[in-house]
C-alpha cells in the first residue's frame, strides 16, 4: 500500500442536543503504520472515529483518506476499511468462525478463503478453543478478541479500534498489543483508547484530545520534548523536599513527584542517596504529558459517553 495521508480540517460536529464533541479539528498523519488518539470519556474520541469511518456527518469541516473525501467517496472508503466500533458486539446466535467467516464472504471472499482466514485469526486472538461456540456463551473479553480477529482476517488496509481493548485483562491485552504492532506494519491503524500504556507500546504517533479539541500531536519523543521538564522523580512518603527547579506535584495518597531538568534530577539523585531516601528517577511518561497538555489526570475519569450517543 502506497503511503497517503489522513486529513481532517476545521472539523466540527455539534449533536442535536445542543452538545459540541468536535472543535475545529485540524490533522494530519500519514495512513500507515499506527495512530493512537487518548482522551478521557466524552473527549471527543468516538466521535472523530465514527465521522473518519463514514458513519456519521459532521457539521462542517472536512476529512479525506489518501484523497478519498469521507463524504463523496464514502463507498470506495468503505471497501478499503474495516471498524471496531466501540459499543460493537458479535450477533449472539453465531459462533466467532461463522461471524468472521460471514464477514469475510461479505467482503467477497470464497467460503473456503473465508473459513481458513477466520480459523487463523482466531489463533491470533488465541480463541481457536471457543471458535464453535455460540457468542452469547462467551465472555465480554471474548466477544471483543472476536471482534478484533475479525477485522486482523480481513484485507482491509484502513483500520477503526475504538477502544479496542476495554475488558480484556492484562495478559489479553498484551496479546493484542503484539498483533496491532505486527499489523501496524503494512496497515494503517486508527485507535482510541484511555490506557496510556496502550498508546505508549503500540502508537508511531500520538494525538491528546479533550473536549473536542487535539491539543498536541507527535511520537513520544516530540511529545516529550514539548515538556519544560523532561524528567519525573518520585520520592517516598513524608520526605523534608529541598527547593527544586521544577514543579511539585501531590498525589491523594501522599506520595510526591516531581518534574524537573535532567541536571536537577541528577543533582536531586546525590542529595537522595546522602540521606538514604527511597526514590526514582524516569523520562516523563505519557501520563505526565497529558496531565501537562489538558490539566487533568486521564485516570481520574469521570466517566459518561460522548452527548448524542457518540
Amino acid at each position: 500500500m502506497s503511503v497517503g495521508e489522513l486529513r481532517c480540517i476545521g472539523l466540527e460536529k455539534v449533536y442535536d442536543n445542543g452538545k459540541r464533541a468536535l472543535s475545529s479539528v485540524d490533522l494530519s498523519v500519514p495512513t500507515k503504520g499506527i495512530f493512537s488518539i487518548i482522551g478521557r470519556n466524552g473527549a471527543g474520541k468516538t466521535t472523530l472515529v465514527r465521522i473518519l469511518a463514514t458513519l456519521l456527518e459532521p457539521s462542517s469541516g472536512t476529512a479525506t483518506i489518501d484523497g478519498l473525501d469521507i463524504m463523496e467517496d464514502a463507498d470506495e472508503l468503505r471497501r478499503r476499511m474495516a471498524v471496531v466500533p466501540q459499543e460493537g458486539r458479535p450477533l449472539p446466535w453465531l459462533t466467532p468462525l461463522q461471524t468472521i467467516s460471514s464477514y469475510l464472504m461479505w467482503r467477497g471472499e470464497s467460503y473456503r478463503v473465508s473459513r481458513r482466514k477466520a480459523e487463523e485469526a482466531l489463533a491470533m486472538v488465541e480463541l481457536q478453543d471457543v471458535s464453535d461456540r455460540l457468542n452469547y456463551k462467551l465472555s465480554g473479553g471474548m466477544k471483543r478478541k472476536t471482534l478484533l480477529a475479525m477485522v486482523m482476517a480481513s484485507d482491509a488496509e484502513i483500520i477503526f479500534l475504538d477502544e479496542p481493548t476495554t475488558g480484556l485483562d492484562p495478559i489479553s491485552r498484551q496479546v493484542v498489543w503484539d498483533l496491532l504492532t505486527e499489523m501496524g506494519r503494512d496497515r494503517f491503524l486508527f485507535l482510541t483508547t484511555h490506557y496510556l500504556e496502550e498508546a505508549e507500546s503500540v502508537a508511531d504517533r500520538i494525538g491528546i484530545f479533550d473536549e473536542g479539541s487535539l491539543l498536541a500531536m507527535g511520537n513520544m519523543d516530540e511529545l516529550r520534548a514539548s515538556m519544560k521538564y523532561q524528567y519525573s522523580v518520585r520520592v517516598s512518603f513524608g520526605t523534608d523536599l529541598p527547593e527544586i527547579e521544577g514543579r511539585v506535584l501531590k498525589g491523594h495518597d501522599g506520595r510526591v513527584q516531581l518534574l524537573t531538568t535532567r541536571e536537577e534530577a541528577m543533582r536531586l539523585s546525590d542529595q537522595f542517596i546522602g540521606r538514604d531516601i527511597q526514590f526514582s528517577v524516569n523520562p516523563v511518561t505519557l501520563d505526565d504529558i497529558f496531565y501537562n497538555i489538558a490539566g487533568k489526570d486521564i485516570r481520574n475519569d469521570a466517566g459518561g459517553d460522548e452527548g448524542g450517543g457518540a
